[in-house]
């Protein structure tokens, strides 16, 4: 049972001597400041030191393409090649003199994107057109066996990339409709060969992408952005998602966020109020030690702490609430506790 004293300030130690100062974790949003070639620009390292304000205990720059391939939109982060790094770099040491551990959230779109982004390029699992909610999207070429071993070195490289800069967390975008949510999904992947199937098959690409990076980087911190459920009729539950979470805890795993699934991120109509994802995260939470991060609309210091004590996750993402002014937010749930 979660001790009364447990708040939203209270410290916590991960891995590999890392200790988040407190429960508060900005997630990744993506800012569009990178230039059309994925590039940190000047608006990247202003947007991130105004993040840094709220003074989180882990703070994630926004989702990063790994390959041109898997590009989703114009001014996205990259980290698909070494001429990246130095920028990266930059971002890293940013982020850590704040006094937050410095995460990178590495993605591939798959099918979640539009050719014109990716070089010509439109890839899945399975030929099936990624739901987004208002848009048609264009049904991916299934992916050969070449294609997969190139998606596994592109994260593999990606990962190295990450190390080099000096970042101490690397997170893997498994959700919102993005390339690896689709390798999990039913809805998305209708494969027979090893990488689909059954549940162990659909997560089979995104456990060997785990082991690589483990193997390669055993001091690296390394989350997972996966989904409480899909949202969607056929799509991934949460009976699913909970024995996805026990295969990422036995595989190493430092942290599981818990977020929304094929469908996109967008609050679902018949939730309301904070932590509108809240449900799944503390139904994955109960089943692993791993230490969930919870998401959904989380605005305030209060139901950060009613959580943690209910035992419900135990890191909170705070994302447009910060992103509205951090200063003041940090003024308002941090400074005023302590």
């Amino acid at each position: 049972m979660a001790t009364a004293t447990l708040n939203r300030c209270t410290e916590l130690k991960l891995g590999n001597n890392h200790t988040l100062r407190n429960r508060v974790v900005v997630p990744p949003m993506a800012s569009e400041t990178a230039d059309d070639g994925g590039f940190v620009t000047e608006r990247t390292l202003a947007h991130y030191a105004r993040l840094a304000e709220a003074k989180p205990g882990l703070l994630i720059a926004e989702y990063t393409f790994v390959h041109l391939s898997g590009k989703s939109e114009d001014n996205q982060l990259g980290v698909q090649s070494d001429a990246h790094v130095a920028g990266l770099t930059q971002l890293a040491t940013l982020i850590k003199r704040s006094g937050a551990v410095a995460g990178l959230q590495i993605t591939h779109a798959g099918g979640k994107t539009e050719r014109a982004l990716t070089g010509g390029a439109l890839m899945g699992p399975s030929s099936v057109p990624v739901p987004v909610k208002d848009r048609e999207m264009e049904a991916p070429s299934p992916m050969t066996a070449e294609e997969i071993a190139q998606w596994k070195t592109a994260f593999s490289q990606a990962v190295d990339r990450a190390a080099v800069a000096g970042f101490d967390l690397v997170e893997f975008h498994s959700a919102h409709g993005y390339g690896l949510n689709q390798w999990l999904s039913p809805i998305t992947n209708h494969r027979t060969d090893t990488y689909g199937g059954d549940l162990q098959g659909r997560m089979r690409l995104l456990l060997e992408i785990i082991a690589d990076a483990k193997a390669r980087h055993p001091d690296l911190l390394l989350s997972v952005r996966m989904p409480g459920q899909d949202f969607l009729e056929d799509g991934l539950k949460i009976e699913s998602s909970i024995l996805v979470a026990q295969a990422l805890e036995k595989s190493g795993v430092n942290l599981i966020h818990v977020s929304s699934g094929i469908g996109g991120w967008r609050r679902p109509r018949d939730r309301i109020g904070e932590g509108y994802l809240v449900s799944e995260a503390a139904q994955i939470q109960a089943a692993v030690s791993t230490p969930v991060i919870g998401v959904g609309g989380i605005e305030s210091g209060t139901y950060i702490d009613e959580s943690l004590q209910l035992g419900r996750f135990t890191l909170a993402a705070v994302g447009r609430a910060i992103l509205k002014d951090p200063s003041v937010w940090n003024k308002a749930n941090c400074i005023a506790l302590t």
